[in-house]
Formats: structure tokens, C-alpha cells, sequence
């Protein structure tokens, strides 16, 4: 059948259904079945298939909808139409039930038009359900990142081309806005900012399924996340026990150096890191090993901010952070004499010092 066409036409032989007790034709049931395109097809609720098997006619718009091979091969008989809501509102007259397997767009002009039917107070209307047949699951627009970034990749003249080595600096770069959103304290800003850390994230796991000798793909980077985190926290996942964060964190360690095995707590610091985050590791690191040692002996600046940043860890202070701070008041300082308005946000105040935990 096209789908531009309808015969509003009951098929002989169909369920007519009548009030019990006056007789009078019942109004008839429209169904929009909805479906998320994000769950495999055919996993459908069990209302949905119920409303399927017991209606008088399934009808879809979309011919090339992804639903309709595993309908038929259940027994549905679905018809390729698309009524007009006066059309549909004709079948269901005779107390019948009819169900519209909705587009990925939802059907927008059909709800409409049988909201303007209904408004009229010309029509007996039938009863309107809208019945979610699969659900999203919680991560599931993730996908969509997948199946967008999948597309930018093949056609896109530059994300074509880029490698690992070119989108480094941007993986940097989005990691600062993503601090000094958080630091300024800006919902919508946050928001946005995690969102293109999550892309660099999904953009070098694209990259890395090319790799000709050793890809991988997202799910691979999120099996091992997992995997790790599972084994990372056996009070949650095991038989251990935790109730205060310092006996996570000696879980955490426990568990992290039996999978690292490694004979330096210096071990696993990225030395490409800011110079006083970089100094405030090393010495979160040599606290929490119960290390003795003595700073190196030095003359110049470096060797006084590396006892700055070392006092600033053990206080509980981000060292990094307390620096950005006062960069701040600076700037405003400046501002101030140049007679320009400052911003709205202030400086936040120092933030204590990360735990030194959920790292590589």
C-alpha cells in the first residue's frame, strides 16, 4: 500500500465491539507505538506486543521502518499508510483498535490533527494512548556521540585527518575550560565543557580503531574503565567492607599497586603536567607511602615553589588551584586600573588537594 493513501474502509470480518449495556458502537482505540531507535528492534515491552497481536490494524508510515521485519516475523500484518487523523478517527468508529507504529519523528501532524478533531467537538473520538514500546536507558544518547562521530570521521575533510599526536593540545585545552568551568561556579558552561571532553574521548577511540597493528574501538575503552573500577572498589563489587573514605582509599591503593606493580611511588606521574601540580603529586605521593625525604638543595625561584607547592599539598591545598585563585584577584586588580568593569564571578577560594586516588 502507499503511504500517502488509506482505505478507511473496515476490513469484512474484524472485531466490532458495542457498549454492554446500551449497544451503542464503542469509540474505538488509536495506539501511537513509539520506539527508541537506540535499543536493538524487535526488543519491544510486553504491553506493546499485546496491543500489537490484539489490534484491529498496525499501520506504519515508514515502510523502511527498522521495526517492521521482526513485527512480521512475529505474526503482526502491518500496513505501509499514513491516514489523515479524520480518516483514522472513520476506522476506530466501530469500536476498533488501531495501532500506528510511529516514525523516528513521532508523528507530529497526526497527534496534531486529532488534537484539532478533539478541540472541534464534531467528532466522538476515539480513545488516544501513547504507548512507549522500548525505553532509553540511562548513557544511551551516547550512542548517538558514537554514530555522529562514526560519520564525521568518514566525511569530514579535516576530522578525516587528524591523529592522536594533532588533537593532543585540544585534549589539554578542554580540560582547562572544563577546570575553570567548575571553577567559576557556571551550570550550563559545566555542562558544555564535559561534553567536549567526552568528545575528545570518543574522537581518539575512532582514531584508534584504524590503527592497523592495535585497534580498539569505545567499547573497548569502556570495558577496561570498567574493569577497573569494579575491581578498584571490592566494598561495593566484593565481600569488602568501607565506610569512611580512608578505608577506600586503602582499597584503592591496595588494588592499584597489585595491577601496576610498580617499584617507584614516582611511577604513573605525568611529567608533562603544570610545574605545581606536577610538585604537589610527587609529594602526595611520598606522604602517602610514608616516605622520608628531604627536599633537593638548589638556589632559584624553582626550588621555592617547590616548597611552596609541597607546604600547599601537605596543608590540604591544590597548589595549582590557590595560584589560579590569586591570578585572578590579579587580574581584577588590573581591570580595576584600567577602570574596567569586572565580572560577575569572584575567585574561588583555595580548593583543598585531590586525593592522591583515582589516577592511571
Amino acid at each position: 500500500m502507499n503511504a500517502t493513501s488509506f482505505d478507511s474502509a473496515p476490513d469484512a470480518g474484524q472485531g466490532k465491539t458495542t457498549h454492554p449495556e446500551t449497544g451503542t458502537p464503542a469509540p474505538g482505540r488509536i495506539v501511537l507505538l513509539t520506539t527508541s531507535h537506540r535499543v536493538a528492534p524487535g526488543l519491544l515491552s510486553w504491553p506493546a506486543w499485546q496491543a500489537l497481536h490484539a489490534a484491529d490494524r498496525v499501520l506504519c508510515a515508514d515502510g523502511a521502518h527498522p521495526q517492521l521485519p521482526y513485527l512480521r516475523e512475529a505474526g503482526i500484518s502491518v500496513e505501509e499508510a499514513a491516514p489523515t487523523a479524520e480518516e483514522l478517527v472513520d476506522v476506530c468508529a466501530d469500536g476498533r483498535t488501531v495501532v500506528v507504529v510511529a516514525t523516528g519523528e513521532g508523528e507530529p501532524e497526526l497527534t496534531d490533527g486529532l488534537a484539532r478533531l478533539a478541540g472541534s467537538g464534531r467528532f466522538r473520538m476515539p480513545e488516544l494512548e501513547l504507548l512507549p514500546a522500548s525505553y532509553d536507558l540511562p548513557g544511551a544518547r551516547l550512542l548517538d556521540l558514537v554514530q555522529v562521530m562514526d560519520r564525521i570521521r568518514a566525511e569530514c575533510p579535516w576530522s578525516s585527518r587528524q591523529t592522536h599526536q594533532g588533537l593532543a593540545k585540544y585534549g589539554i585545552e578542554e580540560a582547562y575550560e572544563l577546570v575553570e568551568a567548575i571553577e567559576d561556579g557556571d551550570r550550563d558552561e559545566l555542562r558544555e565543557e564535559l561534553g567536549d571532553v567526552l568528545l575528545q574521548v570518543v574522537f581518539h577511540a575512532r582514531i584508534a580503531e584504524e590503527d592497523p597493528d592495535a585497534p580498539f574501538s569505545i567499547d573497548d575503552v569502556a570495558a577496561t574503565i570498567v574493569a577497573k573500577l569494579i575491581h578498584r572498589h571490592p566494598h561495593v563489587f566484593g565481600e569488602e567492607t568501607a565506610s569512611t573514605p580512608e578505608e577506600v582509599k586503602e582499597h584503592w591503593l591496595r588494588t592499584k599497586a597489585q595491577e601496576k606493580q610498580r617499584t617507584s611511588v614516582t611511577e604513573g606521574i605525568p611529567l608533562h603536567q603544570p610545574g605545581l601540580a606536577l610538585a604537589a603529586k610527587l609529594a602526595s605521593r611520598v606522604r602517602t607511602a610514608g616516605l622520608d625525604v628531604p627536599l633537593p638543595v638548589g638556589e632559584g625561584i624553582g626550588y621555592e615553589l617547590l616548597a611552596l607547592a609541597i607546604r600547599a599539598e601537605a596543608a590540604g591545598v591544590d597548589p595549582e588551584a590557590a595560584l589560579r585563585s590569586a591570578a585572578r584577584a590579579y587580574r581584577d586588580a588590573v581591570r580595576a586600573a584600567e577602570g574596567v568593569a569586572l565580572g560577575d564571578n569572584p575567585a574561588p577560594p583555595d580548593t583543598p588537594a585531590p586525593p592522591d586516588t583515582v589516577e592511571e
